[in-house]
């Protein structure tokens, strides 16, 4: 179980000392306020919704403001740690808005069927990504040439189909540090998944929902695409924030910063001390396995001279 999946975000709700990322109005004239009918509602969503206007609850926005500040904080400091947040939006209407923000900021996403066990049987998921590469190579290196009419077309068929599913998620090496989904009741399967890794959950809720699984919730109106587009926008903007910082940083300092140097530098900037140790314990399991890397090649390229001076 990798470090960052032991944080305990209940604990970790980063400190806030700046302008909020977006205020009232906007808000508002988004229709994030707008929740459900009385009778669909959750009653775990009581300390969000702020009254019950015409049978339809209203989200109360100044608790919407502050969940949003801590999520953009929090996923701004996954970026910068040069982690991957995976967002899910199957609904029609959140397909097209997540696709378009979140290909900017070069993070996974899946807008088509989740498909089962992708974070519980990851290395399966892997397989099938892999497949598309090999279907890739057979069209360069002439064998797709040399198969039949008919083979030709189950393999494009195939092919496509992998792309459709899987195409979003081809940079996905390793599980995702966090989840971040648009409809918690759609995507129940996505949440329990990454529940079951202790992956930390990032969601836009409803009156409908229940926050109570959900690491970071953002009380707002999941099903209109004016509201969708605005959080999706402000995450990504945070998100753009924290790569740029990352980029500015490796750009000062090309050689790999010492673990004290690190945690000292997050400790300045008011981070939650398991947020910073998860950090500090990914980078040196990254340190670890490049020495480990850099030991195997060594070993090789001496048991090569080896065997080059025995046949001299």
């Amino acid at each position: 179980m990798r470090g960052y999946f032991a944080i305990d975000f209940e604990e970790c709700k980063l400190k806030l000392n700046k302008m909020p990322i977006t205020d009232f109005k906007t808000l508002l004239d988004a229709g994030v306020h707008f929740g459900h009918l009385k009778r669909k509602w959750n009653p775990a969503m009581a300390p969000y919704i702020f009254m019950e206007r015409n049978g339809i609850h209203i989200i109360d926005l100044e608790k919407t403001i502050v969940k949003l500040d801590e999520a953009a904080s929090a996923m701004k400091h996954i970026a910068k740690s040069g982690k991957k947040v995976l967002f899910v939006a199957t609904k029609k209407q959140a397909k097209e808005i997540v696709a378009e923000n979140v290909k900017k900021v070069n993070m996974p996403y899946v807008t088509e069927r989740w498909p089962g066990g992708m974070l519980t049987n990851f290395p399966t998921i892997r397989k099938a990504v892999k497949k598309m590469g090999s279907i890739d190579k057979m069209a360069t290196d002439g064998t797709f040439a040399n198969l039949s009419k008919r083979e030709k077309l189950q393999v494009t068929r195939q092919r496509a189909k992998l792309e459709k599913n899987l195409g979003s998620i081809v940079d996905l090496t390793r599980l995702p540090s966090a989840l971040f989904v648009v409809d918690v009741c759609k995507e129940h399967i996505a949440v329990r998944e990454a529940k079951r890794l202790g992956i930390p959950v990032f969601a836009m809720v409803d009156t409908n929902s229940d926050p109570s699984d959900i690491d970071f919730p953002i009380p707002a109106n999941d099903d209109a695409s004016k509201s969708i587009s605005l959080i999706i926008g402000l995450l990504c903007q945070s998100i753009e924030e924290g790569l740029n910082e990352r980029k500015i940083e490796k750009d000062k300092e090309p050689g790999i910063r010492d673990k004290k140097v690190i945690r000292k530098d997050l400790e300045s900037k008011d981070i939650p001390a398991a947020l910073i140790e998860a950090i500090t314990e990914e980078d040196e399991e990254d340190e670890v396995e490049e020495a480990e890397e850099e030991t195997v090649t060594g070993e090789t390229e001496e048991e090569a001279g080896e065997e080059a001076e025995e046949e001299e």
